[in-house]
């Protein structure tokens, strides 16, 4: 009979160890990738597509092409994906374009949604 643990124990064998004539056999925790987060930016009638190609190269580092590429979806469509990362890094792109777009006293918003 073999028993899986969770921890790391085993004096002889690194993994097993011999309790009351049981073999104990530890497991290793399984690990998955962080989950995934798209930055979407939001169509607005009022930003100029300069300023969003502008923020487009700066804040999610996209050559002239694929920034104007991604305006123009955002401008046809109504919403496009500007870039795909970790939790965090999504919350802290869309908080920065949030916040230069204000101070610019442009309404562009982008928001996060988890890759399906």
């Amino acid at each position: 009979m073999r028993i899986l643990l969770t921890s790391n124990q085993g004096p002889d064998e690194p993994g097993r160890e011999e309790e009351d004539g049981l073999a104990l056999e530890t497991s290793k925790p399984e690990l998955k990738p962080p989950a995934r987060y798209q930055v979407v930016m939001l169509n607005d009638d009022f930003t100029p597509m300069d300023f969003v190609v502008e923020v487009l190269e700066s804040f999610f580092l996209l050559n002239r092409e694929a920034a104007t590429q991604v305006m123009l979806k955002v401008h046809t469509e109504g919403r496009a994906v500007c870039g795909v990362y970790t939790r965090d890094v999504a919350e802290t792109k869309a908080a920065q374009v949030n916040e230069y777009a204000r101070e610019c006293q442009h309404p562009l918003m982008c928001q996060i949604q988890r890759e399906a």
